[in-house]
């Protein structure tokens, strides 16, 4: 007998066995797992009856709500497909996605209902569903969430044979120099990397996560359905806001998280860090861009947080690779840990194999020197990009999807990024990673956040220019950072350019958008690319 592999079943298992833990907290509400499940199977039955089946297409735009996850359940029980939308992208970029997406509806939230307001004219939408928030108003012609549910004809929705290989959300990747991408990921991707994310962070069902990332990121890592399986608790984060994480630390119970590493420095550069009495002791897990091994150190030492680095990309769902932490670790210095703990790792269980090769094809040597780039196959990876065959073929080849990330492996089989194509910065010939200057200079304790690039030089083609935020109070100068540089590493990779700024463009997940500080120095030259 086979059954389709699709994360839908577990909230099936998790009402049958846990009806009365507590599902979801979100701010003062609370939702046990047959509430939850209530309400998901009122949605699925008002979507239904407004004219959405199986196959059909819905954009959602929601911060990290009860909402959001009511809608990854109710939407996809029809057989429907959820287009998640991130908040913070231009009205112009949700124009294009909507529209693209060919969705046929959109829920969304009325803090972020202004952009929708500009570009409504252009939608072919046939249904506005707002979810309310107190102070926010709109002018949208909209149904309001609550009334949408209560308004559903029965709490019991229609049944639909779900195929393992059909499309569960389309997540759209942010756009740089070209629109953004519509990446197909199905309930059978979905559930296998649900999986990895279950054993992988070891996630029991006493465990209680706080969603400080965006939902609509890779549908959470894998979160929203991941902590659902176990029958954990969920508690919702409308924003990242660090002394109240630290808050909720401690009132809640978090046991696990996860977050880019600038979520991690927000939390141990925020004033209540040093003060925080945190005793559960959590678990974070963090990807998105490569952490710093001095990052990490303080997370540990100064909020006590037990740091498992993961890596992937919402092509692959997002999960393939994982830091496994061997006993053998224990015995080595803080520094040497930490070091480990930034490699992205080994492959995970169930997501299938992923290797470092050269131009040729041919696995780099595991010497911790060769250079290569990130390729992956397996059980994870897209169907491919919505209505998008061209740079489906460029990404897949030969049966690999190919990252773009520039990597080494190390004897004992732990692969380490160097850089993105993209950002490795070519100077006189020498290959200079971008991370690794990066990593040296989170160790300057002036330095709260750096991003280094490659900007022109005449003589040496490009030349390294690290553009920094400085801690409160911090007094140094262009020349007290490039000598500490030099004094730390090799000459020619010390940034021969310092640029002091307020703060560093990044994504709604916290990702270093380099590309907008190249654009400064290159315009659509190469390096923008």
């Amino acid at each position: 007998m086979i059954t389709p592999l699709t994360p839908l079943d577990w909230k099936r298992r998790a009402i049958k066995y846990y009806p009365d833990k507590i599902a979801v907290i979100d701010d003062h509400k609370e939702f046990t797992y047959r509430e939850f499940g209530e309400r998901t199977d009122r949605l699925a039955v008002a979507l239904h009856e407004a004219g959405i089946r199986e196959g059909d297409h819905v954009a959602v735009m929601l911060p990290n709500t009860h909402y959001m996850l009511e809608s990854f359940y109710g939407i996809s029980q029809l057989g429907a497909v959820m287009v998640p939308l991130n908040y913070r992208i231009s009205a112009s970029d949700m124009e294009y996605i909507i529209n693209h997406s060919d969705a046929k509806m959109l829920i969304v939230d009325a803090e972020f209902a202004a952009p929708i307001e500009e570009i409504i004219d252009n939608l072919s939408l046939e249904n506005i569903i707002l979810v309310p928030v107190e102070g926010q108003n709109s002018s949208l012609k909209s149904i309001d969430y609550e009334i949408f549910l209560n308004h559903a004809s029965s709490a019991t929705p229609p049944e639909v044979e779900i195929d393992e290989n059909q499309l569960l959300t389309i997540n759209y990747t942010s756009g740089t120099t070209s629109r953004p991408k519509g990446v197909m990921q199905t309930h059978r991707s979905n559930y296998i990397n649900a999986a990895d994310f279950m054993y992988h962070l070891n996630v029991k069902h006493d465990d209680v996560y706080l969603h400080t990332l965006p939902m609509f990121h890779a549908n959470g890592w894998g979160g929203v359905w991941a902590i659902t399986a176990a029958g954990a608790t969920h508690v919702c984060l409308r924003k990242v806001d660090p002394p109240k994480i630290l808050d909720l630390f401690e009132q809640k119970g978090i046991t696990l998280l996860c977050g880019a590493p600038t979520v991690i420095n927000m939390l141990v550069n925020d004033p209540k860090a040093k003060e925080a009495k945190i005793t559960t002791s959590p678990r974070m897990a963090t990807a998105g861009s490569p952490p710093a091994a001095a990052l990490i150190q303080k997370a540990q030492e100064i909020l006590g947080l037990d740091m498992m680095h993961v890596y992937g990309l919402t092509e692959t769902s997002p999960f393939i690779l994982y830091c496994e932490w061997k006993k053998a670790f224990d015995s080595k210095s803080m520094d040497d840990q930490a070091s480990i703990k930034a490699r992205q790792g080994i492959e995970l269980a169930f997501n299938g194999e992923t290797k470092v090769i050269r131009p040729d094809g041919e696995e780099v040597n595991w010497d911790g020197e060769e250079l290569g780039e990130i390729v992956t196959r397996g059980n994870v990876v897209m169907k491919g990009y919505y209505k998008d065959p061209v740079k489906t073929e460029e990404a897949i080849k030969d049966g690999w999807f190919h990252t773009g990330d520039l990597a080494v492996t190390h004897p004992d089989g732990y692969i380490e990024i160097r850089d993105r194509a993209k950002d490795l910065i070519i100077s006189g010939g020498e290959n200079i990673s971008s991370t690794e200057v990066e990593g040296v200079l989170y160790k300057h304790q002036d330095v709260l956040e750096v991003a280094v690039i490659a900007v022109p030089d005449e003589k040496w083609g490009e030349i390294p220019k690290a553009i920094i935020v400085l801690q409160p109070d911090a007094k140094v100068m262009e020349q007290d950072i490039i000598d500490y540089c030099r004094n730390n590493m090799a000459h020619f990779k010390a940034p021969k350019m310092v640029e002091f700024v307020d703060d560093l463009p990044k994504t709604a997940t916290g990702k270093l958008q380099k590309f907008r500080l190249r654009e400064m120095h290159w315009g659509s030259a190469k390096k923008v690319n």
